[in-house]
């Protein structure tokens, strides 16, 4: 597959008005605090990779940005709107305008491929059955997949093309904003590029807005122009920002702050001995197997 070049016009996509923007939000479950007075802009036609180790808030990130999640505090404005003072048909019109495309695809195994990919317009009944025939047709030509498969289940199809059944069904609206939950997770090193390569060409074609939760730099590296790094709020000092990096990939290997140089390159180090330290107290770490053994 040809690789595209992401790079893209920042400059002016920052100048943009946000499409997506958090004010002070916080989101919080039984007192113990997910997120903490987030501020996040998002202008139209970026395309931002949210990064962060397991628990730091990620994926709650993207359910609050859809509005399946309602912020404890602080609110969240999708083109100038304050998505959760919207009623349930307001927000469902407004879903629209989001393509998901899930950590596992979450595609349903009762539905041919083609239903799946057709559910979104069905659901909205937004095209004729002719219609949506060619549409789902055209949606699996762009993300790489034969017309046939439309007639199979998920259970016959590889990981990667479940994927990209995913991203097909997530673009069937023309959403305004894409939203990728891990989607290169559990892929091998090749169909993790094709993903890549997906995503980019989206970015490209449909001139959308995209958000990324991911773990694999490659992809930040790759698809983003711009990384936003999340820390753990339990793990920060009294009064620091749980964003910790928000700038271009390339600045990645350049910040002075360790937590993201470590994160980056996938070194264990003070994480490690923080662990260590955190063990309860009589927890043998270097058990000596021989002295138990002894006695026996």
């Amino acid at each position: 597959m040809t690789e595209i070049n992401p790079s893209q016009e920042v400059s002016q996509s920052l100048n943009a008005s946000p499409l997506v923007e958090l004010r002070a939000m916080t989101l919080e479950f039984a007192k113990q605090v997910i997120l903490n007075q987030i501020n996040l802009q998002i202008p139209r036609g970026q395309t931002v990779a949210v990064i962060g180790e397991s628990g730091c808030g990620k994926t709650m990130l993207l359910k609050t940005i859809v509005g399946l999640i309602k912020p404890t505090s602080g609110s969240v404005h999708f083109d100038g709107r304050n998505i959760h003072t919207l009623s349930d048909y307001e927000l469902t019109q407004l879903r629209c305008k989001f393509g998901f495309v899930f950590q596992n695809a979450a595609l349903f195994d009762s539905l041919t491929i083609g239903q799946n990919v057709a559910f979104p317009l069905v659901q909205h009944r937004l095209a004729s059955d002719r219609q949506i025939d060619r549409i789902v047709s055209e949606r699996l030509i762009e993300v790489g997949l034969p017309p046939n498969v439309s007639n199979k289940r998920p259970a016959q199809l590889s990981g990667g093309m479940r994927k990209r059944v995913g991203l097909a069904r997530a673009l069937v609206l023309q959403p305004e904003l894409m939203l990728y939950d891990e989607p290169t997770t559990g892929l091998d090193p090749i169909m993790s590029d094709v993903i890549n390569e997906l995503m980019l060409r989206t970015r490209m074609s449909k001139r959308v807005t995209s958000l990324i939760v991911t773990h694999d730099m490659r992809t930040a590296r790759k698809v983003a122009d711009r990384v936003v790094m999340l820390y753990p709020y339990a793990r920060l000092k009294k009064g620091e920002s749980q964003i910790i990096y928000d700038g271009a990939p390339e600045g990645l290997d350049a910040t002075s702050d360790k937590r993201v140089r470590q994160f980056v390159e996938g070194e264990a180090g003070e994480r490690l001995m923080e662990l260590t330290r955190n063990q309860p107290r009589g927890f043998d770490e270097t058990p000596d197997v021989s002295a138990r053994f002894s006695s026996i």
